[in-house]
Parts: structure tokens; sequence; C-alpha cells
């Protein structure tokens, strides 16, 4: 959490409009996702307030995919790919983060 107010903080000085991507959590325990998000959409919230001119936000990534340095391995997305079959299921992170994006608030 320290680590996202510096991030605004000290991002504000530097630039007129952020577009903040993510990032960090890559276990399919996805309870952690959703509060990761949630305190990192709160602080942007915070930032915002303060004077922050956040232009958007885009979340990383959408599916499960190849990533260079750990192969399959670790799972990015909010979509859980099964490389077998292909087939794509909602992680909870998704459904959640499609309940914030409806609601246009952070729940």
């Amino acid at each position: 959490m320290a680590f996202i107010s510096i991030y605004f903080r000290t991002t504000v000085q530097y630039f007129k409009g952020l577009l903040p991507s993510i990032n960090g959590a890559n276990e399919c325990l996805d309870v952690d996702r959703v509060e990761f998000l949630r305190s990192y959409l709160r602080a942007a919230q915070r930032a915002t307030a303060a004077g922050v001119d956040i232009k958007g936000y885009f979340l990383w990534t959408l599916m499960d995919n190849f990533e260079w340095a750990e192969g399959y391995e670790k799972r990015f997305g909010i979509y859980y790919t099964d490389f077998k079959t292909l087939e794509r299921k909602p992680k909870l992170s998704a459904k959640w983060y499609g309940a914030v994006t409806r609601a246009n608030k952070v729940l």
C-alpha cells in the first residue's frame, strides 16, 4: 500500500495525466487479486482527490497466457485459460471487476 501512495505522489511531479496499468498479483488464488485490485483502485481514488489527473486504468491481463520469463507457470489473467482445451472461465476477479465497472465505483 505504501508503494501505491509513493507511486502516485511521485508520478504527479513528472506527468500531466496517468494511465496506470498493472501488474503484480499472479496467483490463481483470486481473493488476493481482488483485494490487491481493490486497494490499488482506492489509492487511485485518493490520488484523484489529491489532484492527480488519472486518465484511465488498464487491468493486466484479461486471460492467462504464455509469459516469456515464466512460460505457462504463472497465471496473470482474470480469466482462467485451460491450455489443453483453450476453454476460458472467469475468475472471481473478473466477476468483481465487471461489477466495479458496471457500478462505476470500487466495491
